[in-house]
């Protein structure tokens, strides 16, 4: 059992960077970050790296996490129509070992063990609210973040298919079963932890109504939740100081916000 521990966390911390706060600044927060890549590739640098040195100067401690994807080859090729390849459910492996870490490094790296959450982008978002939804494990997320995160795998119109593909494998992802089961707007209930969600209206990835869809069940629930939806900023900005739009942008001053005042 020793071993078995002692390995599971060394698989964490070769999948972790993490981006530890100033002391002398830090909040005690720690964010999970979960690039967006359509679970088939990371887009490490905005997404990843770029919105941990954001939280990172804010005094946040952020753990950026290389979650297993298919790989773009194996979206392109459908190598895995052999079963082959990362898919569900490795990727909540990977967010579950990671809160695991986090919460398990804790006091080492000045962490309070009861503000440890998760930002996802994108596919990202999606494995940020599985964290939740999903979570087979006591190391549950205090708070979560998904911006423009995918949501629905069900959805006629709504889904975002590359995601859903990368998530379920080449065969997974014609199973009516599997979709209902991965579509994180079915599966909120009033435990859930609060959240801080964020999309724009001209997206032109992820259909905005993937955030409406999270939106609408949080507010059933009573979960307590933040949404701020844009106007324009479209796709894949994360915490750049360039990409999106001014309008867009804000997202990062107003999850700062209430983030330092939420009680956690």
């Amino acid at each position: 059992m020793i071993l078995l521990s002692f390995t599971s966390a060394l698989c964490a911390a070769s999948r972790i960077t993490p981006f530890l706060a100033d002391s002398a600044h830090n909040t005690g927060i720690a964010v999970v970050v979960c690039p967006g890549g359509s679970y088939s590739w990371l887009d490490m640098k905005t997404e990843g790296i770029g919105v941990a040195k954001w939280l990172q100067s804010n005094g946040i401690n952020a753990y950026v996490l290389r979650y297993h994807v298919a790989t773009v080859a194996a979206y392109i090729t459908g190598f895995r129509v052999l079963g082959t390849g990362p898919k569900y459910p490795d990727m909540l492996d990977d967010v579950e070992e990671a809160l695991r870490y986090v919460y398990e490094h804790a006091e080492q790296d000045h962490v309070d063990p009861r503000k440890i959450g998760v930002m996802g982008f994108s596919a990202g978002g999606h494995l940020t609210m599985s964290a939740y939804a999903y979570n087979r494990t006591v190391y549950r997320p205090a708070f979560l973040c998904p911006v423009y995160p995918v949501v629905t795998m069900s959805h006629p119109v709504f889904t975002h298919r590359r995601s859903r593909r990368g998530a379920l494998g080449v065969w997974g992802q014609f199973s009516d079963t599997m979709r209902d089961s991965l579509s994180v707007e079915k599966h909120i209930t009033a435990d859930c932890p609060p959240v801080f969600l964020v999309n724009c209206e001209d997206d032109p990835v992820v259909r905005y109504q993937n955030s409406v869809l999270l939106d609408s069940a949080l507010t059933a629930n009573a979960v307590p939740h933040r949404y701020l939806r844009y106007r324009t900023g479209g796709h894949g900005f994360g915490a750049s100081e360039t990409k999106g739009t001014e309008e867009s942008r804000q997202w990062k001053n107003e999850f700062l916000q209430w983030i330092l005042n939420l009680n956690l």
